[in-house]
Formats: C-alpha cells, sequence, structure tokens
C-alpha cells in the first residue's frame, strides 16, 4: 500500500506547532486529541496511559492493532512509538511532527494485514522533559512482568539534505557514517541487536540506512541516548531509535525555524515505505 501523500501533509500540517507543557499546553492537549482521532478512525483500539509529572497529570496515549485470533493477540506485541511534545518556542516539525506522521501512516496501514501478535502505536508525552512519557511507560511495563517483541521509536525522521559534509558526526562513533546526510540511522543496544539487523535489512531496499549498535546502554556514547528508547534499554527491553540524527544534519533542531517547508517529504515517504516492511516482517504472516 503506497504512502498517501495527502494524508502525510494533512497529518502534518494539524500536528506542527509549538507543543509544549507549559508555553502553549494547549497546543499539546490539541495534538493529543488529534492522535487520538487518527488512532480510533484507523480502528485501533485507544486507551490513555496516565502519570504525573510537572505538577500535574499527563498521557501516553496507546492505539493497538489486534489480531483476529486469541492465540496471536496473546504474542508479545511490537511497539512503533513516537513523541507528540516539542521544546519550547519551536513548532516541531522534525522534532517531531515528521516522526508522528509516518507513525500514523502504518498505522492506516496495518488494517489490512493479518497480524501474528499485536502492534502498540504509542505517542509519548513529555519526551523533551527528561523521557518523563516513555519512562513511566516502561516502568509499568517492568511492573506488571509484561513482555514485548521489541520497540520502534521515530525521532526526527523528516530531514535530508544532499549536500556533500551536510553530515555532522558525533564523537566517539566507532563506525564509518557518510558525511552526506541523506540516510537513516538504526541505533540499538547490545540487548537489540538482533531487532536492529532485522529492522535495517528490512528498511535498505527503500532508503540509505547506517544501522549502530552500541555497548551497554550507550552510555560512552550519550547522543545516542537522546529518545524515548532509553527507557526500554534501561528496563531490558530491546529498543530501536530510527532518526536523521536530529541536530548533527538538521540546522533547525530545536529552533523556531524547524518548520514544515524544511522537511524532505521524499526521504520521509522513503522512512515509511522502509518502516512498513520492518512492521511486516517482525509481525510476520500468523500461521493457521
Amino acid at each position: 500500500m503506497p504512502v498517501d501523500h495527502y494524508q502525510l501533509n494533512n497529518d502534518l500540517h494539524r500536528l506542527i506547532g509549538e507543543r509544549h507543557p507549559l508555553s502553549s499546553p494547549i497546543r499539546l492537549q490539541e495534538a493529543e486529541a488529534y492522535l487520538h482521532r487518527q488512532f480510533s478512525e484507523t480502528s485501533l483500539t485507544v486507551t490513555r496511559q496516565p502519570f504525573q509529572a510537572l505538577g500535574g497529570t499527563y498521557h501516553n496515549l496507546i492505539g493497538t492493532a489486534i489480531p483476529d485470533t486469541q492465540r496471536h493477540r496473546s504474542a508479545p506485541p511490537l511497539i512503533v512509538a513516537a513523541h507528540f511534545d516539542t521544546v519550547q518556542g519551536s513548532p516541531g516539525a522534525d522534532d517531531n511532527a515528521s516522526a508522528l506522521a509516518v507513525m500514523l501512516q502504518i498505522a492506516r496501514q496495518v488494517r489490512a494485514m493479518k497480524l501474528a501478535r499485536p502492534i502498540h502505536f504509542i505517542g509519548f508525552n513529555l519526551e523533551e522533559e527528561n523521557l518523563l512519557g516513555s519512562s513511566a511507560y516502561t516502568a509499568l511495563l517492568r511492573k506488571n512482568r509484561e513482555a514485548i517483541h521489541g520497540a520502534i521509536v521515530l525521532e526526527c525522521v523528516g530531514y535530508a539534505s544532499q549536500r556533500p559534509n551536510s553530515q555532522k558526526i558525533p564523537p566517539g562513533v566507532p563506525i564509518a557514517v557518510p558525511t552526506t546526510g541523506n540516510f537513516l540511522a538504526v541505533i540499538g543496544n547490545e540487548q537489540s541487536r538482533t531487532l536492529t539487523g532485522a529492522v535495517a535489512q528490512a528498511m535498505k531496499s527503500h532508503l540509505s540506512i547506517v544501522p549502530l549498535v552500541v555497548p551497554g546502554n550507550g552510555e560512552k556514547l550519550p547522543d545516542t541516548r537522546r529518545s524515548d528508547h532509553t527507557p526500554f534499554w534501561e528496563q531490558g527491553f530491546p529498543a530501536v531509535m530510527l532518526t536523521d540524527t536530529a541536530n548533527f544534519r538538521n540546522p533547525h533542531y530545536h529552533r523556531s525555524t524547524d518548520t514544515l517547508d524544511t522537511l524532505n517529504l521524499d526521504f520521509m515517504t522513503s522512512v515509511a515505505d522502509g518502516l512498513m516492511a520492518a512492521v511486516i516482517e517482525l509481525v510476520g504472516r500468523p500461521s493457521a
């Protein structure tokens, strides 16, 4: 099923805008409501996970695609996630409306699939506030002793450049990284090595992929820990981050200039196509 470019544009227009808990709380709530509405219209089962933070109650939003049979419903779920808040003063087009729009594309496409396991599509809140939403979610997973098949976390997936030397490289990265910023990085830790390999392999026929497996939980490479995959790592769950590398490529990162016109929609389409291939690989076709 091809990417719906009209819907991709519509999602971006509806989501882009400062979404901060203190400076723009109404806009943050509107983004949450928009995700809730899109998940519901996609026939996902929608739940909200409340958590206490910053002196109030916030929510992660979870839309679940449920397999047809009970045996497959009880299989550990695959998680596809992206955060919906922004830093103060930024409309957050790449960070992270781009990821939300790609996630919604996948959510709409799985309606036609026979699922071998559930898929949880999660909008995490307060990622920019020290990963508070995903930390609350993974703590609950651990408390309830729930297993997952793996988590794919999308973090800035809309900026690409064909210019030479448009890609900077974080200090300490132990692999060769292209100096042209037209690839997607797939980052996992040692415990997520199998997941990282499966995602990278499935995506690479759709766009240029640079996989990286970091030792431990990435403590020696702190730039690999800056999104909602990190609480999964710290709770012992396999997780990967998909990213355009944010400030190592995008000059608009966390700025007021992170706007729709800076996004590369062809790149986003390739990310969505690649992610769909990875989801098909990981969810598979259920056996009879």
